[in-house]
């Protein structure tokens, strides 16, 4: 196959995008891919201050018009798919089915916020005082610093930018230094769309690159008001308190730990299947990875010999080749935190199957037999680790489940329907994802994503996660002749 790097320039070539010098290595093959030019103290504030220049024109435009501006991206995206996925492989390591199914991600939340710019709705509410009327009105919250992560290096930026910019918000993107060029992209698309589009003003969009150092500017400047950051609970932590202490608001996706109770009456083949994609998918770099596994004593030894067969026979590979499942991790750091984790499971009387190094960053997925649930499964690993666990009843079952820090994302194999509805039950999963006969991998834009405790609180994409964009407006109106007082109070003069 062709290099990785020279993949990756022929296709910044093909966008028009020109590379600066020399950048990381490509987690595909180890070439180095096109470097991207850093963004520097005064590029960040000349940023953050035409945003909210920016700001003062976009926010009176009309909520449809805006409406238009995403759709011409959703048709942008689409006619660069191709391109812009297999970037997204080249940087980031996933496999390309999965590259071109992030940018049709994006394209779904442009196809979404498009139907939301005319659907900007409000409450009317009835007064306790005659001749009165009240309302409730959403109106534009200001710019938008958006921090995504390296394993959907375009997705969530587009989650985020997609409602903000119906909303009347701009947006201001720091991507993660491990995956710059597939941000450079995709930002570029939008600003072909902007340039094009003649409501939108200059600053609408800008993508930002760097460290910690640049997601510190956006989070500490008061002209941002609203953060939105996906990563490790770590960061998540810093974020909020930062932002919390400016009285900023945050919009938190941090860290996962889903898990999959196997019921006595489950589908074995359905679970394998659901099982097999949701912890070895993304070789398990993803914030919905299945982490635990919490199987029935009465099918515990059926499917665990059936799942070590499966992982034992998953092609790892180049990503670019469709008959390989799994390519590599990000780094090396991702790879000896694997190894470290896998040392830790064995430590505390855990058997591993698996977890071997293929060649460097490409692993084999790893099943963990746990006696209990201890510290390493509590922790979230970032790699394809899968700890199982045997359970005797339902409620206990639910009780592992919920024993964890975090609390994204997770799901039941059962065809017993007052199992499935218990586990949806407010006694049940205490996750912001819970599905039932299949992983907790693979969420679509239509619901809101995200999750409880430490994942952060935070909800992004469908349902009602637009008006983390919005400021709400109580208004009154007084249509009559004289001034009643709420709750009786009088004061007559």
């Amino acid at each position: 196959m062709i290099q990785a790097a020279k993949d990756a320039k022929a296709i910044l070539d093909g966008f028009g995008l020109a590379a600066n010098g020399e950048g990381r290595a490509s987690p595909v093959d180890g070439s180095i891919l096109p470097g991207v030019a850093q963004s520097d103290a005064a590029g960040i504030e000349k940023a953050i201050a035409s945003s909210v220049h920016a700001f003062q024109t976009w926010r009176a435009v009309p909520g449809p018009v805006r409406g238009e501006l995403v759709r011409r991206l959703g048709e942008i995206l689409r006619a660069n798919k191709e391109p812009l996925g297999r970037l997204v492989t080249l940087e980031s390591g996933k496999p390309l089915s999965e590259g071109l199914g992030e940018v049709q991600e994006m394209i779904d939340i442009c196809d979404f916020a498009v139907g939301l710019s005319r659907q900007l709705y409000g409450l009317t509410i009835a007064s306790e005082r005659p001749d009165h009327h009240m309302r409730e009105m959403w109106h534009p919250l200001g710019p938008v610093g958006i921090i995504s992560a390296f394993n959907f290096p375009v997705a969530v930026w587009a989650w985020n930018a997609a409602l903000a910019l119906v909303c009347g918000d701009p947006v201001l993107w720091k991507p993660s230094e491990k995956t710059p060029l597939s941000a450079f992209a995709a930002e570029a698309l939008l600003q072909k769309v902007i340039k094009d589009f003649e409501p939108a003003p200059e600053g609408l969009s800008a993508l930002l690159i760097g460290g910690a150092a640049v997601g510190e500017a956006l989070v500490n400047d008061t002209r941002v008001p609203l953060i939105s950051a996906t990563g490790s609970t770590r960061m998540g932590r810093a974020v909020g308190t930062a932002v919390a202490a400016r009285f900023g608001r945050s919009l938190l996706e941090l860290g996962g730990n889903a898990a999959t109770i196997v019921t006595p009456s489950a589908d074995l083949d359905l679970a394998l299947r659901a099982i097999a994609f949701g912890a070895a998918g993304t070789s398990g770099q993803r914030c919905t990875t299945l982490r635990r596994l919490i199987v029935h004593n009465d099918v515990y030894d059926r499917l665990v010999s059936r799942l070590k067969s499966a992982f034992a026979s998953i092609s790892i590979g180049d990503p670019r080749d469709a008959n390989n499942l799994i390519g590599p991790l990000i780094d090396s750091q991702a790879q000896d935190c694997m190894i470290r984790a896998l040392a830790a499971a064995r430590a505390a009387g855990g058997t591993v199957t698996g977890g071997e190094t293929v060649r460097d960053l490409y692993v084999r997925p790893a099943i963990a037999e746990m006696q209990a649930q201890n510290d390493i499964v509590r922790e979230e690993t970032f790699a394809p680790i899968l700890y199982v666990m045997r359970y005797s009843t339902f409620d206990e079952a639910v009780a592992m489940l919920r024993d964890v820090p975090q609390g994204l994302s997770s799901s039941i194999i059962t065809r017993d329907l007052s199992e499935a509805e218990k586990f949806l039950s407010a006694k049940g999963s205490d996750c912001g994802i819970a599905n039932v006969n299949m992983g907790p991998s693979g969420a679509e834009i239509g619901g809101a994503f995200g999750g409880e405790k430490e994942t952060g609180g935070g909800r992004e994409s469908g349902s009602d996660a637009w008006k983390a964009y919005m400021r709400r407006q109580t208004q009154s109106i007084n249509y009559g002749s004289t001034l009643p007082l709420a709750q009786g109070v009088k004061f007559d003069l």
